[in-house]
């Protein structure tokens, strides 16, 4: 078997991320890396999955498709498949473990599937998709290559963030049950407030919309916080809208964080502060990693792109 991305980044010195850019998207890269990872990928022998693999039809499943986040994690899947004249199967799950179960036995019948977010447990995903090709992605399971979108770096700036403007008392806004970013994020949150000696109340788990961040707007504002810290953008924004019908003002009254920055994020007034998430370049190298995958690749390992918190007007010193 030829020589993967992994041995190409291995050889550069580089992450398999930034070794995935030097074929996808060299204008983003220092020439003189763009230069290291081509001459290792020219001493290996190595060909970008678009020229060595024969064109593939593969599944993507995704918890909701109206959920911004996977629209364009799925346009980003879609351009990086089209390169190569691949054909992608969308299947929804609907936030429906059941629904995701059959969609999964379906998709088995492809060359190979993409797995966004998943939320049946581990066991019985890998059960599921047997000896299908498989790329996992914005969720780590042992066993299968995976990329996930950072969960430390941004949401412990976000924290940090809180502290220096004086906040001593913040909320964490949950997402869906089952949803492994959910509990990554909660996990970071929870370490960094304890750190800057934060008191953090977490909220009971909502939808990943609009209509469940107004849901835990009544709990939020009862909790005390001076802040909330939400799951992703779009429970952020109905935070702020269940905020209002309160009679409470953001920055002034509380402050509210997003994470995944969604476009929607800077066209509100006041402009979202929030974790901007790698969403983009996470579908584009899953379909890299795939292709390698159902090439004959045994990949296993885990790649993580960056988090970086953005802010916007959202957040302030907390009132006295």
């Amino acid at each position: 078997m030829g020589a993967t991305l992994t041995d190409v980044a291995r050889r550069a010195g580089v992450s398999i991320a930034t070794a995935s850019r030097a074929f996808g998207e060299p204008d983003r890269l220092a020439s003189a890396t763009r230069d290291r990872v081509l001459h290792a990928a020219n001493e290996l022998g190595y060909d970008s999955p678009q020229a060595a693999t024969a064109t593939r039809s593969f599944g993507v499943i995704v918890p909701d498709v109206a959920n911004p986040v996977y629209a364009t994690l799925l346009k980003a899947i879609h351009t990086q498949a089209w390169h190569g004249r691949h054909r992608t199967v969308l299947f929804d799950a609907d936030e429906d473990r059941r629904r995701e179960r059959e969609q999964i036995e379906r998709a088995r019948k492809l060359d190979g599937m993409l797995l966004c977010s998943p939320r049946l447990p581990d066991d019985e995903v890998l059960e599921l998709v047997g000896d299908v090709p498989v790329v996992v992605v914005n969720r780590r399971i042992d066993g299968v290559p995976c990329v996930l979108m950072d969960m430390e770096n941004g949401p412990q700036q976000a924290v940090e963030h809180l502290a220096a403007l004086g906040h001593t008392h913040i909320a964490y806004a949950a997402g869906p049950p089952g949803s492994w970013a959910d509990g990554q994020r909660a996990a970071t949150i929870t370490k960094a407030c304890e750190r800057f000696g934060i008191r953090l109340t977490p909220l009971s788990h909502q939808a990943a919309s609009i209509q469940g961040g107004r849901a835990a707007a009544a709990p939020a504002a009862a909790s005390g916080a001076t802040a909330v810290i939400a799951y992703n953008d779009l429970v952020a924004l109905g935070l702020e809208a269940g905020m209002a019908d309160l009679g409470r003002s953001c920055p002034a009254d509380i402050s509210i964080i997003g994470i995944d920055d969604i476009d929607m994020a800077s066209a509100v007034n006041p402009g979202l502060t929030t974790v901007k998430m790698p969403i983009e370049r996470c579908g584009a190298l899953a379909v890299e990693l795939l292709l390698q995958v159902m090439a004959g690749a045994a990949l296993t390992e885990t790649a993580t792109l960056g988090s970086q918190l953005i802010v916007r007007g959202t957040t302030a010193a907390p009132s006295r």
